[in-house]
């Protein structure tokens, strides 16, 4: 930390946050391949969470961050690496503010991952791979991503030209090429029930 700077405590802590709100706060992470189905789960969860248990929450969208507070980067190593961590540390502000924080982005990497858990305290971090056959990703294909990535039109794409590195133990995984949408969402709140975490 710059030595010119001083950090200061809040003067409302995470957990009068969270008794005000009448919830526990955390960060849901979703990870996994492009067209593997991130962001209409995110969404989907939002809307049970918001309706089916009045949770306050909010989803960080990979392309959505990419549009404004992450608009500088692209998608070089160092990029990816910083878009994660600028992503990490707005969900824990929210957590802090005592919300649920759901994040989509491919995230490709370990190492980044894991830097982002170490942002969370103990148990607050819900790591949730959603898993789908490149096949199948590829077969959805809704933004013409991979066929671009084949024909050598985009680089450093995930799952073709640049790895995905499965998480080795998240606390769940979905595999979206056999899950509807509602039993994926159904899946989590369940996960979330039995750890105590709704």
């Amino acid at each position: 930390m710059n030595k010119h700077l001083t950090k200061h405590s809040p003067s409302i802590s995470t957990e009068q946050r969270t008794s005000l709100n009448g919830h526990k706060s955390m960060v849901i992470w979703f990870t996994g391949l492009s067209g593997s189905g991130k962001s209409t789960l995110a969404q989907a969860l939002e809307r049970t969470l918001f309706d089916d248990k009045k949770i306050r929450s909010y989803v960080l969208d990979g392309d959505n961050l990419r549009s404004g507070l992450n608009q500088d980067l692209g998608f070089s190593a160092e990029d990816r690496k910083e878009n994660i961590r600028r992503t990490g540390e707005m969900a824990k502000i929210l957590v802090e503010a005592g919300i649920v924080a759901i994040t989509s982005l491919i995230s490709p990497f370990r190492e980044e991952r894991a830097a982002a858990r170490h942002l969370f305290p103990e148990g607050t971090f819900i790591e949730v791979y959603i898993s789908c056959s490149l096949e199948v990703c590829e077969t959805r294909d809704p933004k013409g991503l991979y066929r671009k990535a084949r024909n050598n039109e985009l680089a450093d794409f995930t799952g073709i030209s640049s790895p995905y590195e499965e998480p080795l133990a998240p606390e769940l995984i979905l595999r979206t090429d056999r899950l509807t949408v509602e039993q994926s969402v159904n899946q989590i709140i369940s996960y979330l029930i039995d750890h105590r975490l709704l």
